[in-house]
């Protein structure tokens, strides 16, 4: 393993770094309280990764198990208890575990300790999940779309279901 390629040549550096205070407003709520903070979008790091912050409430949500085959995930516990599938077993996460899903990954995680609990989502590269979370949150709203309406939107945005 080696350092990529350079895309910066010049020789003073750039004043580009970006600041998020941590009582910035969440992007998305969803209908169960959920909420979902854009840290780092793939567009704002072009495309280099992607970084949530996902606080969840005391009622039991997540997804089930599925994979992606264009990107990796990573899990960070910030608060509470997570449960999260590495592929093999469920495995109850506190504050500061980790967890790594390289690409085809199968993995999942729920929040089922009664409790609020909040965590790191890291994507790598920086695929546009913003469209993923905001369509679950408006099928809460508008209601669950046909089958193949689904489908499509589970294959567009790069999860396969197991």
């Amino acid at each position: 393993m080696t350092y990529p390629d350079p895309v910066y040549f010049g020789d003073k550096g750039e004043i580009n770094a970006t600041y998020r205070p941590a009582t910035h407003e969440p992007e998305l709520t969803y209908r169960s309280g959920n909420t979902v903070h854009y840290l780092a979008t793939g567009a704002s790091t072009n495309g280099q990764f992607g970084l949530y912050r996902w606080e969840m409430g005391p009622e039991p949500s997540g997804p089930d198990q599925h994979f992606h085959r264009s990107i990796s995930e990573s899990f960070f516990t910030l608060t509470g208890t997570i449960r999260i599938y590495d592929g093999n077993r469920w495995i109850d996460t506190r504050p500061g575990d980790f967890v790594h899903v390289p690409e085809g990954g199968i993995h999942a995680f729920r929040n089922e300790s009664g409790e609020p609990a909040s965590m790191l989502l890291h994507f790598a590269p920086g695929a546009p999940r913003e469209g993923y979370f905001e369509g679950l949150a408006e099928f809460a709203v508008s209601g669950r779309p046909s089958d193949e309406e689904l489908a499509a939107f589970y294959f567009r945005h790069d999860t396969f279901w197991v």
